[in-house]
């Protein structure tokens, strides 16, 4: 015969209402006091409301900014890849707002594990130690898209070839004939902005063109912080020929600069992009970018997390997804009245 609530709440050193809180699922007990009763619960042959279950068809996605092209991708790509093994995927939006995103994030997980999950998908974002942990103590299985910082071992994710994407875009600029390139990386804590500059170096310095650091900047991923810094160069006695953005919108905010200005990409400016997003074919003039897959990046990481819950096979950590140089009309050779070598 299994306890009474009674006898677990002497063994927990709490009182009976807050083990029947946790055996209902209710989330206002402190994490420490729930997850210490929902063990002893499980000991006793209880199963509390909420507790996750493989094959209870609900995958979670949390994300931020859900207003952009670069998150619908993302969406897109797991909701794809849920309707594939008739899975249903709740998105779960998590404001990218730095000294409330780590909160934030905490207290979604929460409420996600408390609810039930087969699993969760963060884009951008790693949890702290300890909500990892949680997670795992509850048997909910976690995913990383877009890792911000290097995950290191034990955590699963799914990530693009930044590096190689970087390296790509400025070698083009360079067979186009510019030398003098700017660079435009995201957040200077962002993993993937200093994998796309660092590749941006990397070609420069295997063609023999010195890096010049007044033309490496580093801002947050938006067309405001590309136009600023766009309107930055053009003032300079000697603009660079192009700018290679840390990624679209960034990209977008230049040819707005450029608009602004009187001149036009790529006559006096070539740009490009990072991401590939819907709308980069149909900007003035069409972006040439680099293609990051983001919505098979989200189906890789989902039919990770299936791999975890199905035990059908052992998914790897970490898996990067190949980048492509998508050529469009943005790029051309320097005309000679912007190029300083002419």
């Amino acid at each position: 015969m299994r306890s009474t609530l009674t006898e677990i709440a002497a063994s927990a050193g709490v009182s009976v209402s807050t083990v029947s809180k946790v055996l209902n699922g209710r989330t206002d007990v402190s994490p420490a006091t729930r997850d210490r009763i929902a063990r002893l619960l499980a000991d006793h042959g209880y199963r509390t409301a909420g507790t996750p279950t493989a094959g209870s068809g609900i995958v979670d996605l949390v994300i931020g900014g859900l207003q952009s092209p670069w998150a619908d991708a993302l969406v897109a790509g797991a909701v794809g890849a849920g309707v594939e093994a008739d899975c249903r995927i709740v998105v779960n939006d998590v404001p990218d707002k730095e000294g409330r995103k780590s909160k934030e994030l905490a207290a979604t997980l929460e409420r996600v594990a408390a609810r039930g999950t087969d699993g969760v998908l963060i884009v951008h974002h790693l949890p702290a130690r300890r909500d990892r942990d949680r997670l795992a103590a509850k048997g909910v299985p976690l995913v990383i898209i877009d890792p911000p910082e290097e995950p290191g071992a034990g955590v699963r994710s799914v990530a693009s070839t930044n590096w190689h994407g970087g390296l790509a875009a400025t070698r083009h600029l360079l067979e186009l004939g510019h030398h003098r390139i700017a660079a435009l990386g995201g957040p200077p804590h962002t993993w993937s902005a200093r994998a796309r500059v660092d590749g941006y170096r990397a070609a420069l310095l295997q063609a023999g063109v010195p890096v010049d650091e007044k033309l490496v900047h580093s801002a947050a991923f938006s067309p405001e912080a590309g136009r600023a810094y766009a309107l930055h160069l053009l003032d300079l006695p000697e603009p660079p020929t192009a700018i290679a953005a840390g990624n679209d919108a960034q990209a977008f905010g230049v040819l707005q600069a450029l608009a602004e200005r009187g001149l036009r990409a790529p006559y006096d400016m070539s740009v490009t992009g990072f991401d590939d997003v819907s709308v980069a074919a149909w900007a003035a003039p069409a972006l040439t970018t680099v293609r990051q897959p983001l919505e098979a990046m989200a189906a890789t990481a989902f039919r990770m997390l299936r791999l975890v819950t199905t035990g059908s096979a052992a998914p790897p950590e970490q898996v990067e997804l190949a980048t492509t140089l998508i050529v469009r009309e943005s790029t051309a050779p320097p005309s000679k009245e912007s190029s300083p070598s002419q």
